[in-house]
């Protein structure tokens, strides 16, 4: 467990961190979930640091995670996210994952969806995972891996 000191510590961390990138963002440490401490931002234009498919984030995250954890020596798990991108983006992919798994169902045949990240793919994964009339599997390699969503004969 992370003590309140070490939380208000990661946050002066975070809110210097992009200080010194000469970012104006606001900092909100949320409460700890499953070991990971989610860290939200809020700034005037979150695509400069969010990039294309979010990939700047994730890199922008490990900085930061390393950081933390030199700085308060113990380690955390963080999820960064800037104006909810992240919260938005997983609940899109929830949606696809029901909408396309019906497809499949329905139709008989199996989908494959783009290249995602492991987190991305992992949301898809854990949507369908109970459901009887569908099976998941991830296909191909880094960075090209994918969903095939089939159904059940």
């Amino acid at each position: 467990m992370i003590s309140q000191k070490n939380l208000e510590k990661i946050k002066k961390i975070t809110e210097e961190f992009f200080k010194k990138m000469d970012f104006e963002v606001e900092v909100e440490v949320r409460p700890l979930q499953e070991k990971t401490l989610p860290i939200n931002l809020k700034m005037a234009e979150p695509k400069i640091l969010i990039g294309e498919k979010g990939k700047t984030l994730t890199e922008i995250q490990h900085l930061l995670k390393v950081m933390i954890i030199r700085k308060i020596k113990e380690p955390i798990f963080i999820d960064l996210d800037i104006s909810d991108y992240k919260k938005k983006k997983y609940q899109y992919l929830r949606e696809l994952a029901k909408s396309i798994a019906d497809e499949a169902a329905l139709s008989k045949k199996e989908r494959v969806l783009s290249p995602m990240s492991a987190a991305e793919r992992r949301i898809i994964h854990l949507e369908l995972a109970e459901r009887k009339d569908v099976a998941t599997e991830s296909i191909g390699q880094e960075p090209e891996r994918k969903i095939v969503i089939r159904p059940y004969p």
